[in-house]
């Protein structure tokens, strides 16, 4: 039989903290956090982290586990995820994955197998002479020429994969995107139900630009100032997240305060647009539109109990609804 998966993501800010703590109690659910910053110690405000009190007693695992000056990657996250769902099912428990980072799910979700190449080849310390000397736009445009599906995916200032992509058809003579796309349709070797939060757009863009306002309010600018403090900067992966890179630049004299905050706000609502994209490619996906439970979580609750049971995924016995 297929081990049971549980997934539960969608766009930021949208709600899935709560919800996946309350579905995480009903099923002996343990949460796996599937976000590329929650990982790092230390970046809390800008990361939006669960705090132990939101967690509610319920186990989580990678969060806080890496120190910001650690790269991780969809790799390291496969790898790590793995552990923490082999532990989850020893103890007889549901692994929930939560986040929005849809490469880090497909990656556990479909096993998909990552072709790795040699560190440090010549091939690729080129790719990065290369992007030192005519930047990153400069050379996500030669990965348009080969490879229109990856330059669709990538953001041009996402130079590690941009190069990432570039040696992979140097080296294999194949696109990275056509392999990824070879690995999604595997079957999953899981049982699993992929819940999609979402809301209305704009209602969900309003919820983006408070929680800025607010970690602007509980300090953003200190915690970032602090990590430039001990040797973080914008070449680190850490530092390439939002929230981070933006205030990082108004730091540096790059921009003013007003314009970072402004870059971050409008790159947010952006990322969440195309978080929704990738969602909706995505395959047997459950949409939990907010507004078609008039924004009650215990409606939500219900509905994906439903869809639980009927997939065999839990047997959501009057005794665990009690839970």
């Amino acid at each position: 039989m297929k081990k049971p998966l549980v997934i539960l993501t969608g766009p930021t800010a949208v709600g899935k903290t709560a919800l996946s703590i309350k579905l995480a109690k009903r099923i002996h659910g343990e949460i796996i956090s599937a976000d590329s910053m929650q990982v790092y110690r230390r970046m809390d405000i800008g990361s939006a982290k669960i705090t132990p009190q939101e967690m509610e007693g319920v186990p989580h695992y990678l969060i806080d586990v890496l120190e910001p000056q650690e790269e991780f990657n969809v790799v390291t996250f496969q790898q790590m995820a793995g552990e923490a769902m082999e532990k989850i099912y020893a103890s007889n428990h549901i692994p929930i994955i939560v986040g929005g980072t849809g490469f880090y799910i497909q990656a556990i979700l479909n096993d998909i197998a990552f072709t790795e190449t040699q560190t440090d080849t010549c091939c690729r310390q080129l790719l990065e002479k290369q992007a030192a000397e005519h930047g990153a736009v400069w050379l996500h445009e030669r990965l348009q020429e080969v490879d229109p599906g990856a330059a669709a995916e990538i953001h041009p200032n996402n130079v590690k994969r941009v190069i990432r992509a570039l040696e992979f058809y140097q080296e294999t003579g194949t696109r990275i995107s056509e392999h990824n796309e070879e690995q999604r349709q595997k079957q999953s070797p899981y049982n699993f139900a992929y819940f999609v939060l979402n809301m209305d757009r704009q209602r969900l863009y309003d919820r983006i630009e408070l929680r800025i306002d607010r970690m602007m309010e509980e300090g953003l600018l200190e915690e970032v100032g602090k990590l430039q403090a001990e040797g973080c900067h914008e070449g680190m992966v850490s530092m390439q997240g939002l929230g981070y890179k933006e205030i990082l630049a108004y730091l540096q004299g790059k921009c003013t305060l007003e314009e970072a905050v402004y870059i971050l706000k409008r790159d947010t609502r952006h990322f969440a647009k195309r978080q929704l994209t990738w969602f909706r490619r995505e395959r047997e996906v459950c949409w939990i539109q907010k507004e078609d439970y008039a924004y009650d979580e215990d409606r939500m609750l219900e509905t994906m109990l439903r869809i639980l049971n009927e997939k065999n995924i839990t047997d959501n016995s009057p005794e665990q609804r009690s839970i």
